[in-house]
């Protein structure tokens, strides 16, 4: 199933991916300290098999972005509720639609669980992703999942702040481009903190185990 967006300029150039690489080794660097006293410290909790819980969850700074509705969309629809975020872009010719998928079917097997998800796809790329074109990437995988975008310069903030990376990546002409972008899932508290991250590939049995499991506990 292919979702409805032109792949055709998603070349990868290897000199972007390794600056890409840079810019997450700087934003891990950037926090390097908390990660450290979350992996290394003694656990407090069970992790999961096909991520890592962090001990003590992360909040996150104020932002200000608006969904595939148009509305707009703060730190306070975070609240109340667990959220499964994939950042990407709508030209992606792969990860995301892979990842999309990935969470229609998680939706299905949480909801049988009585473990329901909210889903955030966290667009890099507003230049060319419009609410309106978020609206029709994000509902051809399922309603269940939200689109969101902001300026460049929030979106930077966010990313930063939820310790994930992108990087817009110039094409063989002008005006083309791709975007290369982290590729972990980051699971979010029902008080908006970041509580987790899954990174792939991902099993869809274990990864709906393991998020059943810290959405019924509450961990």
């Amino acid at each position: 199933m292919r979702a409805p967006a032109d792949s055709s300029q998603t070349c990868v150039n290897p000199k972007a991916r390794a600056a890409l690489i840079a810019a997450s080794v700087l934003v891990a660097l950037g926090l390097g300290v908390f990660t450290a006293s979350q992996v290394y410290a003694p656990r407090t909790r069970p992790q999961p098999e096909s991520g890592v819980v962090l001990n003590q969850p992360r909040p996150l700074a104020d932002f200000a972005l608006v969904d595939h509705e148009g509305q707009p969309y703060t730190n306070a629809q975070l609240q109340g509720h667990w959220t499964l975020l994939f950042a990407g872009f709508t030209h992606c010719p792969d990860v995301c639609p892979t990842t999309l998928s990935l969470m229609k079917q998680l939706d299905a097997r949480l909801r049988q669980r009585q473990a329901p998800l909210d889903y955030l796809f966290l667009s890099v790329d507003p230049e060319r992703d419009t609410p309106q074109q978020l609206k029709k990437y994000v509902t051809y995988f399922s309603p269940a999942i939200r689109g969101v975008t902001g300026t460049r310069e929030q979106l930077d903030a966010l990313c930063a702040n939820l310790g994930i990376a992108y990087l817009k990546v110039p094409g063989a002409s002008d005006g083309e481009y791709t975007v290369d972008h982290s590729t972990a899932l980051v699971l979010l508290d029902p008080r908006g903190r970041v509580a987790g991250y899954f990174q792939p590939p991902h099993k869809l049995d274990t990864l709906a185990s393991d998020l059943a499991g810290i959405v019924t506990s509450g961990t």
